[in-house]
C-alpha cells in the first residue's frame, strides 16, 4: 500500500475508490499523567504524551489502510492527520485520504 499526501503518484493514472480513515481515542495511565503536569511545570518535552501520539498516529493510519485494503486500494493519496483532545491526558486521533486504484 503506497500511503502519499500529494494528491498524485508520479507515472500512475488513479481510479478513485473514496475516502478511507481510521481514528482512536488514546490516554496515558495515572501514574504518566501525573509525572507530565510535574513537567508541564517545570518545563520541557511532554515524552509521554509524544509517545501516546505516535502510538495513536500509528493505530489510525493501521485502520485507515484496513478500510482502503476492504476497497481493493492499490494506494492512499491526500493523506491528512487531525487530533483533538477530548479530556485531560487523553486525545483522539484521526487519518483519513483518498483510497485509489491504479489504472
Amino acid at each position: 500500500m503506497i500511503l502519499v499526501n500529494t494528491d498524485y503518484i508520479s507515472g500512475k493514472e488513479l481510479e478513485m475508490l473514496g475516502l478511507v480513515k481510521g481514528s482512536t481515542i488514546q490516554t496515558k495511565h495515572l501514574g504518566k499523567d501525573i509525572a507530565q503536569v510535574f513537567k508541564h511545570m517545570v518545563g520541557g518535552e511532554l515524552k509521554a504524551y509524544g509517545e501516546m501520539m505516535n502510538e495513536a498516529r500509528a493505530i489510525a493510519t493501521k485502520r485507515m489502510v484496513a478500510e482502503a485494503e476492504e476497497l481493493g486500494a492499490d494506494a492512499i493519496v491526500n493523506i491528512r492527520y487531525a487530533s483533538a483532545s477530548v479530556m485531560s491526558g487523553a486525545a483522539e486521533v484521526i487519518a483519513y485520504g483518498t483510497a485509489v486504484k491504479f489504472k
